[in-house]
C-alpha cells in the first residue's frame, strides 16, 4: 500500500514578509503551512513549483513529507491560486493518521451526456466537488456522476450519489450537483 504513497519535498521556513514571498516566488518556490492532525503545531514550510505539479498529476491525495527528521503523512487542505495567473500561491497541508477518519473535498467528474442536450437543454454544473468523510487509504480521486438519464428539466442532487460504504457524505443531501436547463432562445434572422 505504501508505494501508493508520495514523497514531497518540502522545506521549513521562517514565517515571511511580503518581499520575502515575492523572492520565494521567483525562484520558483510556493509557500504553505503544515498543520499537524490535532492542530497543535503548524509549521511554515515551502515547496518547489514543480514538486507541486506533479503531486497534482499524482494519482493520490496523500503525501509524505518530512517536517524537520520526522516522517508525516498528509493531505492538501487548501490550495489558493492567484486570481489572474492562476497560480498556485499557497498550500496548507494537514497532517493525517492512517487509522483516523478525515474529512475531504473530492471532485465531481461527470459521465455521459444527457438526453436533455440532444433536445436543446444546457447542462448546468451547481457543484464541483463534494465533502466526505472516510479513512485516508479510502480516499477516492474522483466520484463519478452519469448524467445520460437527465431530460430538461431534470436535475440530480447530492443524495442521489452512490458511494462506496467506506464513504460517508459530508455535503448537504439536496445540494443540486447538475440540472438540465433549456436554452435561451436566440431569435433568428428572417
Amino acid at each position: 500500500i505504501m508505494s501508493d504513497q508520495f514523497n514531497l519535498n518540502v522545506n521549513k521556513r521562517e514565517l515571511v514578509n511580503k518581499g520575502e514571498r515575492k523572492r520565494l516566488f521567483k525562484q520558483g518556490k510556493v509557500p504553505g503551512i503544515y498543520y499537524s492532525h490535532n492542530s497543535k503545531e503548524s509549521v511554515p514550510f515551502y515547496i518547489d513549483k514543480n514538486e507541486l505539479s506533479k503531486a497534482q498529476k499524482a494519482e493520490t491525495q496523500i503525501f509524505n513529507i518530512s517536517v524537520g527528521d520526522k516522517k508525516r503523512n498528509v493531505l492538501f487542505k487548501s490550495i489558493q491560486y492567484h486570481p489572474v495567473t492562476d497560480e498556485i500561491i499557497h498550500v496548507d497541508l494537514y497532517g493525517i493518521k492512517m487509522d483516523q477518519l478525515v474529512s475531504v473535498n473530492v471532485a465531481i467528474n461527470i459521465l455521459g451526456t444527457a438526453k436533455g442536450i440532444v433536445e436543446g437543454g444546457i447542462l448546468v454544473q451547481n457543484l464541483n466537488e463534494i465533502e466526505i468523510e472516510c479513512l485516508p487509504m479510502d480516499i477516492p480521486q474522483s466520484v463519478d456522476i452519469d448524467v445520460s438519464d437527465l431530460d430538461i428539466g431534470d436535475s440530480l442532487r447530492v443524495e442521489t450519489i452512490d458511494l462506496d460504504e467506506k464513504l460517508t457524505l459530508k455535503t448537504s443531501m439536496d445540494q443540486i450537483i447538475v440540472s438540465v436547463t433549456l436554452a435561451a432562445k436566440e431569435e433568428e434572422p428572417e
